[in-house]
């Protein structure tokens, strides 16, 4: 049980939440100082006191004085003005998030909502009705403050909802549970909507694709290497100790130990090639490097999930501060920062399928071994190069550019958002990359026999060739693409990489907390 606004949310926790492995619940410790915070906002509406946000308008309105009987609508207007985002709705798991990271930020009290309000947003959760959420409208500077709005537009009965694979106008979904839509009370959408959970959620995830994909990457690199007979001296752990990178330690031990043991390696100990070309011989610097942005951007996500975003804060009675702890570019710097890591590790992989075509080291060229009539595995590689390009085109960093908004109030934004959003599509890139580097090893790997690999990476490349045969000619390789991109996806290649060696390793090992 997970007790929200008490207990450390991690990366681990929310996905926990989010697939419903975990139940999260109010302590009665919490619900206290929710009340005792609702009680604070409502003495400064009763009192002179002139409050950002509660008493008056928002953003350059923040010095129009508004009616206590005038609170309520302000903050109803407040949801309904800034429900202004456009494009697909974002994954309903995000939008799952985004009520869980808000309800663990609100349950730290220093909001001012009332337990009403998050018990609804609760019960959303643990009936799995998602709100429907525009992907783009965020600058993320006040928050997230157009998804945020249409996220919580259900709270008042109005925007769309999925429920058990339906879209429905919230106002049906209430009237099948017999709910009626909350009226807010003072401070209420103004907590609801200042916050960075649009943006969080898709650090979080990101975390999480980016650490699997880091993992699969040093797998798929391994048995290219293999097909190469490229050498496993640059992984040796005297090299990696004087250059004391966590990340490049990290790749190398489990380069060691994916090829612990392999025939092939042992079969070219003495052949005559002084160095490899650097997209093998490089993996613990380039694929560690990777890791250290993955690494920073982990810490700064879990600081995040913990911390409040709102505005103003409601410290006691009559002490409130109105800050900027709302603004995005904490987690903006670093995903832009993940999103050139994320490249990266597609960047080097495509060079490893480059070399894998040349026809060295004794491979056909195109691995093919007959070639003319058929173009072999040529146009794979056209694919990477794509992907690759594109991905160089998303890597200018979002957070690099600021346009003011709200008449001047918001001079400088973050523009986090977007960095979350191009850093899942470079994700998505990334995995058919990888996907066409493991089509290319594994028909390398052919051309080694009767030598064999390492015992792991024997059974990486008969799960593989469980989906996709060997070719000894034309065929179309989009279907085997594909299927290999799915495999990627799971996370089957990694279980094989965990129960076989000790070079599958967790959050928890390589992460501080």
């Amino acid at each position: 049980m997970f007790n929200y606004g008490e207990d450390f949310l991690g990366v681990n926790e929310v996905l926990a939440l989010v697939n419903a492995e975990l139940k999260g619940q109010i302590s009665e410790k919490v619900l206290v100082e929710i009340q005792k915070s609702t009680h604070w906002v409502n003495e400064i509406v009763a009192s002179t006191d002139v409050v950002y946000g509660i008493n008056t308008g928002f953003g350059p309105l923040c010095d129009t004085k508004i009616s206590e009987s005038q609170t309520s609508e302000l903050q109803h207007n407040l949801l309904i003005s800034h429900s202004v985002g456009v494009g697909d709705p974002i994954a309903l798991h995000l939008a799952k998030a985004m009520m869980i990271c808000k309800v663990h930020s609100l349950c730290k009290a220093f909001s001012g909502i009332r337990l009403e309000t998050i018990n609804r947003i609760l019960w959303m959760i643990e009936e799995d009705i998602i709100p429907l959420v525009p992907c783009k409208g965020s600058v993320g500077a006040s928050g997230d403050l157009a998804p945020l709005s249409h996220l919580f537009l259900p709270l008042i009965g109005l925007g769309e909802v999925f429920y058990k694979g339906e879209k429905l106008q919230t106002a049906d979904l209430l009237k099948t549970f017999s709910k009626e839509p909350l009226t807010l009370g003072p401070k209420e959408g103004l907590a609801l909507i200042n916050g960075t959970q649009f943006i969080l959620v898709h650090a979080v995830f990101g975390v999480a694709r980016l650490f699997h994909c880091l993992e699969i990457a040093d797998i798929v690199g391994a048995l290219s290497l293999e097909g190469l007979m490229g050498s496993a001296k640059p992984f040796d752990k005297r090299l990696h100790d004087i250059r004391n990178f966590e990340g490049s330690q990290w790749v190398a031990q489990r380069l060691r130990s994916l090829l612990a043991g392999s025939e092939i390696l042992e079969a070219h100990l003495d052949c005559d090639r002084v160095q490899d070309p650097y997209s093998l011989r490089c993996m613990p610097q380039v694929h560690g490097a990777s890791r250290n942005a993955y690494i920073h951007l982990k810490q700064l996500t879990e600081i995040e999930l913990n911390s409040v975003t709102d505005n103003p804060i409601v410290l006691g009675s009559h002490d409130s501060i109105s800050g900027g702890n709302f603004h995005g570019q904490p987690l903006a710097l670093p995903l832009d920062y993940c999103t050139l890591a994320a490249a990266e590790l597609g960047n080097i992989s495509d060079r490893r399928c480059y070399l894998m075509l040349e026809g060295r080291y004794g491979l056909p060229r195109l691995l093919l071994e007959d070639t003319g009539l058929n173009s072999g595995f040529m146009i794979p590689q056209y694919t990477t190069a794509a992907l690759v390009s594109e991905n160089k085109s998303l890597c200018f960093p979002a957070s690099a550019d600021s346009i003011p908004t709200s008449l001047g109030q918001e001079d400088h934004v973050s523009m986090g958002s977007i960095s979350g959003r191009k850093f899942h599509t470079v994700l998505d890139n990334l995995e058919y990359i990888l996907a066409i580097e493991l089509l290319y090893a594994a028909q390398a790997m052919e051309f080694r026999r009767p030598l064999k690999s390492s015992k792991v990476l024997e059974e990486v490349f008969a799960e593989v060739r469980k989906h996709v045969d060997f070719a000894t000619k034309d065929r179309s390789f989009s279907y085997d693409i594909n299927t290999l991109q799915q495999l990627i996806k799971s996370t089957i290649l990694t279980d094989i990489v965990s129960q076989k060696t000790n070079a599958n390793d967790t959050y928890e090992q390589h992460c501080i907390n």
